[in-house]
């Protein structure tokens, strides 16, 4: 495994614990589920190799970040986790690359502070309103997100923990069809998911996005403006084509809903760790855009 840098900063109330690799300006990589820090390992070294500054935190409830009692986290919170860190990080407009639920946050920040973030890329999860489109009108979608709706279930961490977590193995080769992911990767993630909160806390990003009754009333206002408005960031989408937790076509047509413009690059090889699968390819497309 790669030495990279650890570090904390505060931001948003909460010890974010992260990894770090280079000098320059910063880009801030979020990473998703089933996942941690790790996604990037890829990046990092591309990324510092080409004079940024690239810090990739462990989202909050995964530890070692702080775990906060009930979270809340709903994408409110996530959204402003992201703007937290960029002021605690760099205090000036960063670069956001997300992946999975990080996407997601970095959309919701880019939405509540577009001033905070000089280019957005995104992987492996489309502009938000699609997918909730597709839970009602698109059926091969609905299967595909069979795990949203069983984590509502309150047995949902038993079956997850279940046989040193062979659901984490699972989930990673339903997504990624084909990907042989090194198998010091997902001991280092189970090692992550073992740790108390941590699973729960997963978890919990699906009960909040899916039963409004878990979100926090002081951050309605916030909620509500979330995917409403066209981002006013230039970014970059990358998707893998046999991805197996979010189809391809909840891409199509995504491009309204940015106003400083949209590139998508589909990756043909890859699944949904993308950025994982064809490290190459990703960050060929990522330093392009970044140069632009």
């Amino acid at each position: 495994m790669h030495p990279f840098k650890t570090g904390s900063v505060k931001a948003n109330g909460l010890n974010f614990q992260y990894l770090e690799m280079g000098e320059g300006p910063l880009v801030l990589c979020l990473h998703g589920f089933p996942d941690h820090a790790r996604s990037f390992r890829h990046q990092l070294p591309a990324l510092a190799a080409a004079g940024y500054r690239v810090v990739a935190p462990y989202l909050r409830g995964y530890a070692p970040t702080d775990n906060p009692t009930n979270g809340p986290y709903q994408l409110a919170a996530l959204s402003q986790d992201v703007i937290a860190l960029i002021e605690a990080l760099a205090g000036q407009p960063s670069i956001v690359f997300g992946h999975d639920w990080g996407a997601a946050a970095a959309y919701g920040a880019a939405t509540i502070a577009p001033e905070k973030v000089s280019k957005l890329i995104t992987a492996a999860v489309p502009f938000p309103s699609a997918i909730f489109s597709a839970f009602v009108t698109n059926p091969e979608q609905q299967r595909r997100s069979w795990y949203m709706f069983f984590f509502q279930m309150p047995f949902a961490e038993e079956a997850v923990a279940l046989n040193d977590y062979a659901f984490l193995e699972r989930i990673w080769q339903d997504w990624s069809p084909g990907w042989a992911y090194p198998a010091e990767e997902m001991a280092s993630l189970k090692a992550t998911f073992r740790q108390p909160g941590t699973l729960q806390a997963a978890v919990g990003y699906y009960r909040h996005m899916l039963n409004p009754a878990n979100h926090v009333a002081d951050l309605s206002a916030i909620q509500e403006k979330l995917f409403t408005v066209p981002i006013n960031v230039p970014t970059l989408y990358f998707h893998g084509a046999k991805d197996g937790c979010l189809g391809r076509e909840l891409a199509e047509g995504m491009e309204q809903f940015f106003s400083k413009g949209l590139q998508t690059v589909v990756i043909p090889d890859a699944g949904h760790f993308v950025h994982q699968e064809e490290p190459e390819e990703v960050n060929a497309a990522l330093l392009k855009f970044l140069a632009s």
